[in-house]
């Protein structure tokens, strides 16, 4: 399995490790951060020919860690590692050919690049054709659903939950609730937060199922505890709402708060919105008391 970390809205993928070594011993150290270090256990078996190490360092002149920031030294590296066959250093040149960086930005280039690392099975350049596909102008569901599906079989939770919102919309597919539960389910079970929201959601509607608030709330603290704002918005819907608990306007007031401290200013607005319907169903006191639970 790729480890992946973002590059604003692109990844830029690591192939494993796959015993103790040198080339292991940096990736040890990029992880907490010391890219000098790294630099120094990987330069001598990337000039020695280990593609792992090539893609690395790669990596490391793309981002300018340990070294000045250089993309023309990036892709000399990134072509090295791909010319051994490695899927994550084509999708590299995908990512860098979609940003035009260290060459012309170029669609198409991007495309091909990502092509040959999901031919050589490399999942985030599945998702990144499939993401390609809906932004095509028409859209194309179809080959969307089958990067998505490819990349969901192999057990990615990211494409399971885009699956399951392929299936929830019926995007290059005929609609299927079921189907789209199930596979918010699988993501949501390997911890992927968006997933834990929609299957709560799944739940509270009675989406490809019967309405279950009990696990709805499940799903949706679950997501809320990673961060989600949006999970925040939904749980203080149902205190407000006193779906699978007695209503509760100050528990909503908490939740609703939460929500409102996201960076999305459409969910903040619609935080704001609600909260402003549920102050003026509260009493003086109760106000008072959702402000000392956000106090501490």
């Amino acid at each position: 399995m790729p480890i992946a970390r973002l590059i604003s809205a692109f990844v830029v993928v690591f192939a494993t490790a796959a015993a103790a070594g040198p080339v292991e011993d940096g990736f040890a150290a990029y992880a907490r951060g010391d890219f000098a270090r790294a630099v120094e256990l990987w330069r001598p078996y990337a000039e020695n020919g280990d593609a792992r190490a090539q893609n690395f360092m790669g990596d490391l002149y793309f981002e300018g860690q340990g070294v000045k920031q250089d993309f023309r030294q990036a892709l000399f590296w990134f072509k090295l590692a791909a010319g051994k066959g490695s899927a994550a250093a084509r999708y590299n040149l995908g990512v860098a050919a979609e940003q035009g960086r260290g060459l012309p930005a170029s669609a198409a280039q991007a495309t091909a690049y990502y092509k040959q690392a999901a031919e050589a099975g490399g999942v985030p350049a599945m998702l990144a054709l499939a993401r390609l596909a809906r932004a095509s102008e028409p859209p194309d569901h179809e080959t969307a659903l089958r990067w998505t599906q490819k990349a969901a079989d192999k057990g990615d939770p990211q494409a399971e939950d885009e699956l399951g919102t392929l299936y929830r919309l019926g995007k290059g597919v005929e609609p299927d609730l079921a189907k789209a539960r199930e596979w918010y389910r699988k993501a949501g079970e390997q911890g992927y937060a968006p997933a834990e929201n929609n299957l709560g959601m799944m739940y509270r509607l009675g989406a490809g199922g019967p309405p279950d608030y009990e696990r709805a709330f499940g799903w949706l603290h679950r997501a809320a505890d990673h961060g989600v704002a949006t999970a925040k918005f939904n749980i203080g819907a149902m205190y407000a709402l006193g779906l699978g608990a007695s209503k509760d306007l100050v528990e909503a007031y908490v939740w609703y708060s939460g929500a409102m401290a996201t960076g999305d200013e459409r969910l903040r607005g619609e935080a704001q919105k609600s909260m402003t319907i549920l102050k003026s169903q509260m009493k003086p006191d109760e106000i008072a008391q959702a402000e000392r639970r956000l106090a501490h």
